[in-house]
């Protein structure tokens, strides 16, 4: 959880000393660096009333952290309850410094910008999906 919160924090810092808004750099092929703020959820979803998104992201983080401390023996559970607590932590602290997140990497085809946090949190439901299918079918 550290870990994603220092490298997503440390990530953004970089791009905001680094690019203008409204500017874009090319990283990788078809990967573009920009500066855009983000008042909704992941990916830009839900813009709205941050003190509301604040709150049900906090929310959402408590109710994890109560599904993983009921299921903790299971192998792996730290992996996805830390990407998932560091990703909405690391958003949450833009959040409250900025009320905004910062994004910053811009793939093709209309995808809005992300950062390391949502990407995190995206991984983080796909690693908790896998465990607890793997965990249901070990049972049967």
């Amino acid at each position: 959880m550290v870990f994603v919160v220092v490298l997503d924090q440390v990530s953004k810092h970089a791009i905001e000393r680094s690019i203008v808004p409204g500017e874009e750099r090319s990283f990788l092929p078809g990967v573009e660096l920009v500066d855009t703020h983000n008042h909704g959820v992941a990916f830009g979803f839900l813009p709205g009333d941050q003190l509301l998104v604040t709150i049900l992201i906090g929310l959402a983080v408590v109710a994890l952290l109560s599904y993983f401390s009921l299921h903790a023996t299971q192998p792996l559970m730290w992996l996805p309850t830390g990407m998932l607590t560091g990703g909405a932590l690391g958003n949450i602290l833009d959040r409250v410094r900025h009320g905004s997140v910062t994004d910053f990497v811009k793939l093709p085809l209309g995808w809005p910008p992300f950062n390391l946090a949502d990407a995190s949190i995206t991984l983080g439901v796909v690693v908790l999906v896998l465990i607890v299918d793997h965990a249901r079918h070990a049972k049967s």
